[in-house]
């Protein structure tokens, strides 16, 4: 029979309903606090700033609950939903303390580069949105089953969803505004690329055989065309 653990994380189907509600109630946590230090009557050197960075951290809650209940259909143990709701805290909160100028003591003016952010933001969560979405549409049709999905914008990269993760952070971090943000997406492309993307590529390729090889041979891995 074959495993369905790779790299620490339990890859058979399961709905996981229950964990998958403690995730999501906890990240709702994480963003009610952030809410409440943007709106919530402190004083903050950059409130403005402070105030979009709630903002996104509300839409990535949103876009998180899609992924939660409509794309993710394997197993989730509580310690993952635990550990990454540690994470998400200290990247949410921790982008809009820097935003709000809790280091720096200042605000920082609204400029090109806080265009780029949002850009970057957008292209990123559409990147990892839209292609799981496709996946799932294509996984739904009877012909599918047993085969690897490597159309839509999986066709452009084999991690597509990944690699648009680090680009919706950088974009993050540009508008938290500070040097130690980028920390954030430094490490996430690092862990994607290292730890997460090769035991998954196992996997992929235990299960689907010959035709996953195929496709891992001529698609890019992580970045489009270059990677």
């Amino acid at each position: 029979m074959m495993t369905t653990k790779y790299g620490g994380v339990d890859r058979a189907h399961d709905n996981s309903v229950g964990i998958k509600v403690i995730f999501a109630v906890l990240h709702g946590c994480v963003v009610t606090i952030c809410l409440w230090l943007a709106f919530g009557g402190i004083v903050w050197p950059d409130p403005i700033r402070a105030k979009v960075l709630a903002t996104a951290a509300v839409l990535y809650w949103l876009r998180h609950m899609i992924t939660l209940f409509v794309l993710l259909q394997r197993k989730v143990a509580l310690s993952e939903g635990l550990g990454l709701t540690a994470f998400i805290a200290i990247f949410e909160i921790g982008f809009l303390l820097l935003g709000a100028g809790v280091i720096s003591g200042k605000a920082t003016p609204f400029g090109v580069w806080d265009g780029v952010g949002l850009a970057l933001l957008g292209i990123g969560s559409f990147l990892n949105t839209a292609s799981e979405l496709q996946r799932r549409r294509w996984k739904k049709r009877p012909a599918s089953k047993g085969r690897c999905y490597t159309g839509g914008l999986f066709g452009y990269a084999m991690h597509i969803n990944y690699f648009g993760d680090s680009i919706l952070f950088t974009g993050w971090a540009i508008l938290a505004a500070s040097i130690w943000a980028f920390s954030i997406p430094a490490l996430m492309t690092y862990l994607f690329i290292f730890y997460h993307i090769p035991p998954l590529d196992a996997y992929l390729a235990d299960r689907y055989g010959d035709e996953f090889r195929v496709y891992a041979k001529k698609t890019a891995k992580f970045v489009p065309f270059l990677y």
